[in-house]
């Protein structure tokens, strides 16, 4: 128990609401603390996503005391204490699932423990502080303050046991250490490269949550290379992975960590992202190489487009769902590429009216930043958005004229005419 003298966590930097849950659990006679990833954040000088709540009332006195609140989950129950947007998560004491080693956990046998069986039935130390509302103590159960001092991540408890029992903590090892620039204890790492293969277990849908939490949390670059370090990305993007091994004219493949880059950036300048432009990026690919492989068996560029994507999307619901409003956007992105090089007549006005059209031309620049499409092309594209109707009609003029660079169109064919016959 650190006293609150020791620590540098004040009630000040606590969010009001949920103050107002934590004192009317301990105002009701139950235990009231904070835990895990907020308490984490504050002794680290970070601002927290959100705040956790565990007490050892059960969900229904929760309820009780705290009239907005709503019980979710059937396996195990949680209070949500809502104030309008905001929500603060409500859990009851819990103790770990006895299981045996050579068995996944099917998470069914959670039950409610002490304070101590919760600490230790939870992931990495670090995520095992608590903060106790009654006298402004920390309390660690498992060392996550000197961890957090030597910038640690270290998994509670056998690290290969605590895998197989939910192989997601394989990236949520990684996603935690790329967040907090922490390094992984030499144990909590050591088997993770040969368990990797336990993620193929998971369900689809809930890969798609946590590639969410990878990819779009701001740090995106660290993660992808530390996933591939450790193994893990090709269980995620098998195709995308398999593609990236491979060099183009003895350059690594490259749009990958510029689209994660620029993911980041977004993200640290409070920007909205999409999984559709996220998927679209790390899926491109192997998309673009199976496209080229059939045109170079004779398929027309659009058909050959349509069909890769058909294939390689169809494989990656197998390992990673991807909710259809953010797989038809993807495909929109794709195709929309091939449009870039249609300058002439009506087409260019066409495609700056579309509804991805911002989308599109976002992808085209990563694949020009990248060295794959041709930078004239691009720079010609953003010139057409920043000037007035009439410089749009004379650069759309200019491609089309005899020195431009006019597509190739269908040509109409000439009715031959058949020559008059003579006098037989």
């Amino acid at each position: 128990i650190i006293p609150r003298a020791r620590h540098r966590l004040s009630r000040a930097l606590i969010s009001d609401n949920a103050l107002k849950v934590l004192n009317r659990l301990k105002d009701a006679g139950y235990a009231s603390l904070l835990v895990g990833g907020c308490v984490r954040d504050l002794l680290l000088g970070r601002e927290p996503k959100d705040f956790d709540v565990v007490t050892d009332a059960r969900p229904e006195e929760i309820k009780k005391v705290c009239h907005n609140a709503r019980l979710i989950g059937r396996r195990f129950r949680l209070a949500h204490v809502r104030f309008g947007r905001d929500i603060i998560e409500v859990a009851t004491f819990r103790a770990a699932p006895a299981m045996d080693d050579s068995e996944p956990s099917t998470h069914d046998n959670n039950i409610f423990g002490t304070r101590e069986e919760d600490a230790r039935r939870r992931d990495f130390s670090v995520n095992a502080l608590y903060y106790d509302i009654s006298d402004r103590s920390i309390i660690d159960y498992v060392g996550g303050v000197a961890d957090l001092e030597s910038g640690v991540l270290r998994m509670i408890g056998d690290p290969a046991r605590r895998y197989r029992e939910d192989p997601v903590r394989m990236l949520r090892a990684v996603r935690f250490a790329a967040k907090l620039g922490f390094r992984i204890d030499q144990e909590t790492a050591a088997p993770i490269r040969e368990l990797g293969p336990l993620l193929l277990q998971v369900s689809p849908a809930r890969m798609f949550e946590e590639v969410l939490k990878l990819f779009h949390g701001g740090y995106a670059v660290e993660t992808y290379e530390m996933l591939r370090t450790f193994g893990l990305f090709r269980f995620l993007f098998p195709l995308t992975d398999e593609s990236l091994a491979s060099e183009e004219e003895h350059f690594p493949r490259t749009l990958v960590p510029l689209a994660l880059t620029n993911t980041d950036t977004r993200v640290t300048a409070d920007k909205p992202v999409t999984p559709a432009f996220l998927f679209a990026a790390l899926l491109w690919e192997p998309v673009r190489l199976k496209s080229a492989a059939r045109q170079a068996h004779g398929m027309r560029s659009q058909e050959a487009l349509e069909r890769s994507a058909e294939e390689v999307l169809r494989n990656q619901l197998t390992h990673v769902m991807i909710p259809k409003r953010f797989s038809v956007p993807m495909r929109e992105i794709w195709s929309m590429q091939a449009r870039f090089d249609r300058r002439a007549g009506q087409q260019p006005l066409r495609l700056l009216e579309h509804k991805r059209f911002r989308a599109a031309y976002d992808f085209l620049m990563l694949r020009v930043e990248c060295g794959e499409a041709d930078r004239a092309l691009g720079e010609w594209w953003t010139r057409i958005q920043e000037v007035d109707d009439a410089e749009r009609r004379s650069m759309i003029a200019a491609v089309t004229s005899p020195g431009g660079t006019r597509p190739k169109g269908r040509r109409r064919r000439r009715r031959r005419r058949s020559a008059p016959q003579g006098p037989t």
